[in-house]
């Protein structure tokens, strides 16, 4: 059925630290998904490099939580005590008041050339990612 051979015992996996190198190779499709929206902000604003230039910072704040979301799941498998749903939440939390406060700022500093597309880019991006992250999960859940 599966070409992947699974592991019976969690103590036959070796567990590496968390890098944020490896974050972004393990996210290489939303790395690729990040520069086709961002050249796509620019191609769909119509040579308004400005606006074009805030709607591929909204995508540039996606991919940062992307990529920071990677590495926070790597160090929780990695972390010797497990973390708790607590200091999980709170990370989380921190992560997206974070890249929410950086996103509503270039909004609202940049909104008469057209800051709203910081907000654009940054739901567009995570709509797409979130997709592409189902869609794996959707066939796992079919196959099985």
């Amino acid at each position: 059925m599966n070409d992947i051979d699974i592991p019976r015992d969690a103590d036959q996996v070796p567990v590496q630290p968390a890098s944020m190198r490896r974050a972004v190779l393990n996210q290489r499709r939303a790395v690729i998904l990040a520069l086709v929206l961002a050249v796509g902000a620019f191609w769909v604003t119509f040579g308004n490099w400005t606006q074009g230039a805030l709607a591929a910072a909204g995508v540039a704040l996606g991919l940062i939580n992307h990529i920071l979301t990677e590495f926070a799941i790597q160090k929780a498998i990695g972390a010797e005590d497990p973390v708790t749903r607590n200091a999980y939440a709170r990370s989380s939390l921190l992560r997206l008041a974070v890249i929410s406060l950086a996103a509503f700022t270039l909004a609202a500093v940049f909104w008469e050339q057209g800051g709203i597309g910081v907000l654009f880019g940054l739901a567009i991006f995570h709509l797409i990612a979130l997709t592409l992250t189902a869609i794996p999960l959707l066939r796992e859940v079919r196959n099985s």
